[in-house]
């Protein structure tokens, strides 16, 4: 048998339920793992005391329980941004410095509930701000994937950075993560591992720091397809403590992985044939439309006309929001609080604690959406962006009406670049990583990134699928034909 850690959440479910291993001995695994991968700078917060408990009682649980769910016994990873009982839950920032949460996110409570493990929390960008996870405060996460015969360190993308990296080097089995512009399908696709963004609704945003309200997802990062569909069915359902949480069913995802998608209709939407797009991933896109072709679907070309609206649009609402949410953080109820000067009063408290407590990028952006949102500008700016989100999702919808079951794109715009790369004098190159993935969070939808092949570097590229809201099944159905078809298997070489 393989190491323990690397195990696949449906292999390690099935060797679990034949009592030929615990989850005892998977968690051990993974926390050797953890603790000889210190280069990658994943895990933030490690909670090995918890792990082992938890690890005990699924193991009790198992041994009781003939109907334990799924995920019992699984040892996973927590992105930063999820409130976790008292364990450090800092967002990645220094402003919350201390906070011990007193209650539990309600994902990672279904998590806790359904049996399986928490090793620890992982690094993230600040407040989820990010495309290369490379404004946390606990310094950068980093890719374990390497260029052919170059040692620079890479990024695992962002802002679910350190969740990736884990997933990919195999430190846990599958990890949380959070998607407002593309934060799980791009590092999942810079990693080589499959991460799906769900419907907006289907995972409650209750205890988890929020962004951007109206386009946080929380979602599954993991090794397969079928390991997304059995960790998003544990992390879904309707939450009465979060407004926006849908009061729908959760059907069972791993079931709808029949494999067959004959008659399907897929559609290639041509504004998203970049300029300048690497011929690399244009190869990529025609090989995933092909196979899919030959699973049985049928190829649409469509028309998606406000896509070049996206991204101007997003960073016109994502900061907005942004600097809504982060008023709370005053430096008087919780987290760091600035050290003030005889004659200081309270102006003085919060812009001290703030300059002081959040990062470059965060203050960046809460300077955007403060100016969108300011008289002058509301009109000019948010209510024009949120006319074009809508826009945005009635080309959507029009495809889906039109008999579109899904849409193929590329994932990102690149392979994972070197940490440091993207000059921070120019942040709107970086912004510009999240091109092919915006669009979904604009318009609610679920989107799902798949390891499609490697670049003339050896490193990960991945393919991306949107599908219909609430259709995650049916998503996950045509992703995991993908994966089939793709047969990517590769894996980073250690050097960590």
């Amino acid at each position: 048998m393989s190491a323990l850690n690397s195990l696949t959440i449906a292999e390690a479910r099935d060797l679990l339920r034949k009592r030929e291993v615990t989850s005892l001995e998977i968690t051990e695994a993974c926390l050797k793992a953890i603790e000889g991968a210190g280069a990658l700078n994943a895990f933030v917060h490690k909670t090995p005391e918890i792990a082992h408990a938890q690890a005990q009682a699924a193991d009790e649980r198992l041994q009781s329980d003939p109907d334990a769910p799924a995920m019992c016994g699984i040892p996973v990873g927590i992105k930063d941004l999820f409130c976790t009982e008292g364990v450090p839950s800092q967002a990645a920032s220094r402003i919350l410095e201390g906070f011990l949460p007193e209650y539990e996110s309600t994902v990672s409570r279904q998590l806790k509930e359904a049996g399986s493990v928490m090793l620890g929390k992982l690094n993230m960008d600040e407040f989820a701000m990010g495309s290369s996870n490379e404004t946390s405060c606990y310094g950068n996460a980093v890719n374990p994937w390497r260029r052919s015969g170059d040692a620079t360190p890479l990024t695992p993308g962002g802002s679910s950075g350190g969740s990736a990296s884990a997933v990919a080097a195999d430190l846990c089995l599958g990890a949380t993560g959070t998607d407002t512009g593309g934060s799980i399908r791009q590092p999942a696709a810079f990693t080589g591992i499959v991460g799906i963004k769900p419907t907006y609704g289907r995972c409650s945003r209750w205890g988890t720091v929020a962004f951007a309200s109206s386009l946080d997802q929380a979602g599954p990062m993991t090794k397969t397809v079928r390991d997304a569909a059995i960790m998003l069915q544990a992390m879904s359902g309707p939450d009465h403590k979060d407004s926006t949480s849908a009061e729908i069913p959760v059907p069972d995802f791993e079931a709808a992985l029949t494999g067959d998608i004959r008659g399907k209709k897929i559609g290639i939407p041509k504004e998203y044939r970049m300029e300048g797009m690497p011929a690399e991933i244009e190869k990529l896109w025609a090989d995933g439309a092909a196979m899919l072709k030959d699973a049985g679907a049928e190829i649409v070309d469509i028309s998606l006309p406000y896509t070049k609206y996206a991204l101007p649009a997003y960073y016109v609402i994502a900061p907005a929001e942004a600097s809504s949410n982060l008023a709370r953080y005053d430096g008087v109820r919780y987290g760091h609080r600035a050290k003030l000067a005889q004659g200081d009063g309270v102006t003085e408290l919060y812009e001290k604690t703030r300059a002081e407590g959040f990062g470059k990028e965060v203050q960046r952006r809460v300077m955007i959406g403060t100016y969108v949102l300011s008289a002058g500008f509301y009109d000019a700016y948010y209510n024009r962006a949120r006319k074009v989100r809508t826009l945005i999702k009635r080309d959507f919808d029009q495809a889906f009406a039109s008999g579109i079951d899904a849409i193929l794109t590329p994932a990102t715009p690149s392979a994972a670049f070197g940490l440091g790369e993207m000059a921070e004098a120019d942040p709107v190159q970086m912004y510009l990583n999240d091109v092919f993935t915006v669009t979904v969070n604009l318009a609610g939808l679920p989107g799902v990134a798949v390891p499609a092949g490697l670049d003339r570097q050896g490193l990960p590229l991945g393919l991306q699928l949107i599908g219909r809201p609430w259709e995650e099944g049916d998503l996950l159905n045509h992703a995991y034909v993908l994966e089939r078809a793709l047969g990517f298997v590769s894996k980073p070489e250690k050097w960590w």
